[in-house]
């Protein structure tokens, strides 16, 4: 078994839609990033990549790159899930959190979980994703920007 832990942050500015966990989420900001900033899934992404010592998700789509431009979060989470299991791993468990001041996540939640276990075609048992406010403290409470943790377990199949 390999653990491996991701963090992201992005700041939110106006005229962007907001995407977490591959979901659209309605809200009068978004956030700001070479692709679709979708702060869970690079945290995600992330946590796998640590999991086997394969760098991080700079290195595998840089921002320097036009090519990752506006690109989709759920592609790269599953070119890099496809890497994971090519070295003979499979997803035990993930465990995220986003947190937001604003908006309330907690309606969206399901359907988040729901696309992550899809894309990573893993039962959604496999998948928490949970939200939290940071209790107006900071840059998140100041509703400058979203952060996201995760921590994944994989294991040989």
């Amino acid at each position: 078994m390999r653990i491996g832990y991701g963090f992201d942050i992005h700041q939110l500015v106006e005229g962007r839609k907001l995407i977490l966990g591959g979901v659209e989420i309605p809200f009068e900001k978004g956030l700001l990033g070479h692709s679709d900033a979708d702060v869970l899934l690079h945290a995600i992404t992330d946590a796998f990549l640590g999991a086997l010592a394969l760098g991080d998700i700079g290195q595998h789509f840089p921002d320097t790159d036009p090519e990752h431009k506006d690109a989709n979060s759920r592609l790269l989470l599953k070119h890099c899930y496809h890497l994971i299991k090519e070295k003979g791993y499979e997803l035990g468990n993930l465990d995220a959190t986003v947190v937001a001041q604003r908006p309330k996540l907690m309606p969206y939640l399901s359907k988040i979980r729901e696309t992550i276990a899809s894309d990573l075609e893993v039962d959604i048992n496999q998948v928490s994703v949970k939200a939290t406010t940071s209790e107006k403290l900071g840059f998140v409470g100041r509703e400058e920007g979203i952060s996201a943790t995760a921590l994944v377990l994989i294991q040989k199949k």
